[in-house]
């Protein structure tokens, strides 16, 4: 088993330069069943909501955590929800449904969780006898298609998904679920991420994993643009999908786990971080008795490597870039500077978060119990790398490459063939008293893969995000809308009619609170001044989300 020691690794983690809080309010109402609102009802608009957004706000994630006597173990195994704010003319009216998955339909037909999730593992059917019981044990488990993280989109369609290779067709109007989509009926993966990117021809790429006698594979999906004379379709069109290229894993035993991955106008990057799975454990998980969360583990041990492609030919580059153990779960932005690659993402220093993240955390009590949780876990950041694009044979060894004028982050090729980046820390101090960053958005459609100045994100001085930011990486300022008690969803920009500028926008966010029901209200920023425009207010509970986009033909 190779490892990658590493002398640069930080002796002072992020967390660690975070202050350490006190005095936190329980999370519990925020993850607790709630009930889905199938037709839209007004909402009770405050401010001004600008009459030239004219679209549906899509957001998805966890809103159902048990059926019958049992319960979910993890936040990520709860039931897809659904949630629609529809802004037309300065109004807005909101609808809510489940994911009619296999999922959600098998489990309510049995009142009982017969499809293993992330964090709870379905146990045998108590009216089998006990042979039969202990012989289930030993069968496949059903892939859950419950696709609770993010809304997708592939040739025009709206799908909802996960990180198996089950999607849901999903209308975007009425949130009606549709066809259930397998990958492996288009291309040979095991999986796919919720994070697929988008060219400017209408081409989408994402990533899937494969595995086999030949061993573990991280692949590039590319779906090609959807067809001009296609018309109206009655189903889910993937035709045409294929891998451009697949990367064989550094550890075919202990392949990473990974949730976005990095592309500009010309590359794919794909971070191999050590946050790994034991595939014997993951072959075996079910007969151990264990959900697939505790399979994965933080290995720092190995390192991060970075595979440079190339995404118009699909060839991948020889050189072996290197950094710090680090793991990101999104990316930031990405774009092509004088012969160099620069790349912005979200950053942690312990990888095993993502365990940590089971209802029964969520749920301590207010004070002392919830601060012992939140003060224990790793905090992300922003990070910039540098990857140098030209490295050949006449490249110097043990010399700073970046020759950028005004970064920070470096590489040094350490040996033929093998560079070793640093980064630079996309920040100041001041971010570090919102509890680092997550969740990040930019203004995908005219600055994604090219460069730009601004990144909207979530802020986490609690367990869940607390404020909203908005940062410029060039000087480094932060903006911030922030109020006690007030948890806002990921947030998503969209454009003026007439931008001229990178923020002429707004920015939209879905606000909760655990300390008043049915007290949710979708906010309305202005983008370039962080200051509230107008907040819709709507008398439903609505769970702590995922990810969400915006649908202008809505």
């Amino acid at each position: 088993m190779s490892q990658a020691t590493d002398p640069q690794t930080p002796t002072i983690t992020s967390r660690q330069r975070c202050p350490v809080a006190k005095g936190l309010e329980s999370m519990a109402p925020l993850v607790r069943t709630t009930e889905e609102t199938p037709n839209p009802i007004p909402t009770t608009v405050r401010g001004t909501i600008p009459t030239w957004i004219n679209g549906s706000f899509l957001r998805n994630g966890p809103g159902k955590f048990e059926f019958g006597n049992d319960r979910y173990n993890h936040w990520f195994d709860g039931m897809a929800m659904m949630h629609r704010f529809h802004i037309c003319d300065g109004q807005v009216s909101y609808s809510s449904r489940f994911l009619r998955s296999d999922s959600y339909v098998s489990n309510s037909e049995k009142n009982r969780i017969v499809i293993s999730e992330f964090g709870t593992l379905a146990m045998p059917d108590p009216c089998k006898n006990i042979f039969s019981r202990f012989f289930s044990r030993f069968t496949i488990p059903n892939t859950t298609d419950n696709a609770s993280v993010n809304f997708v989109k592939y040739k025009g369609d709206y799908y909802v998904s996960t990180e198996t290779n089950f999607m849901r067709r999903i209308d975007p109007q009425s949130l009606e679920t549709k066809e259930k989509v397998d990958w492996s009926q288009y291309i040979a993966v095991n999986s796919a991420t919720a994070h697929p990117h988008y060219d400017r021809n209408g081409a989408s790429y994402n990533m899937g994993n494969s595995f086999g006698r030949s061993g573990f594979f991280y692949n590039i999906i590319r779906v090609p643009p959807q067809e001009e004379t296609r018309g109206t379709r009655g189903s889910a069109d993937l035709t045409g999908a294929e891998v451009i290229c697949s990367i064989p894993a550094a550890e075919p035993r202990y392949p990473s786990y990974y949730h976005s991955f990095v592309m500009s106008e010309n590359y794919i990057v794909f971070i191999e971080q050590p946050i790994k799975i034991n595939v014997m454990k993951f072959m075996l998980y079910r007969f151990l008795g264990k959900g697939f969360s505790q399979v994965m583990t933080w290995a720092p041990e190995y390192g991060t490597i970075f595979h440079l492609v190339n995404r118009h030919t699909g060839k991948r580059s020889e050189v072996k870039y290197r950094s710090a153990p680090m793991f990101a779960l999104h990316q930031i932005n990405a774009f092509e500077d004088n012969g160099f690659l620069v790349m912005d993402m979200c950053c942690g220093d312990d990888g095993a978060i993502i365990a940590d993240y089971s209802l029964e955390n969520l749920r301590r009590a207010s004070g002392e119990e919830m601060d012992e949780f939140y003060n224990s876990l790793c905090r992300n950041l922003p990070r910039r790398y540098v990857l140098p694009l030209t490295v050949d044979k006449q490249t110097p060894l043990d010399q700073n490459l970046v020759t950028l004028q005004f970064y920070k982050a470096t590489a040094k090729q350490t040996k033929p063939g093998e560079v070793y980046m640093t980064h630079e820390e996309l920040h100041d101090d001041e971010l570090l008293q919102y509890g680092g960053l997550e969740f990040p958005q930019i203004n995908y459609d005219k600055y994604n893969g090219r460069p730009y100045r601004y990144f909207y994100s979530c802020g986490f001085g609690h367990v869940f995000s607390d404020s909203l930011l908005k940062m410029d990486v060039r000087t480094k300022e932060l903006k911030v809308w922030r109020f006690p008690g007030l948890y806002p969803s990921e947030p998503v920009f969209v454009a003026s009619p007439k931008a001229t500028e990178e923020d002429d926008g707004v920015v939209l966010s879905v606000i909760i609170t655990p300390r008043k029901e049915k007290s949710t209200f979708l906010l309305v920023l202005d983008a370039k001044t962080f200051t509230e425009l107008g907040r819709a207010e709507v008398p439903v509970d609505v769970p702590y989300g995922t990810h969400g986009v915006f649908n202008e033909m809505g």
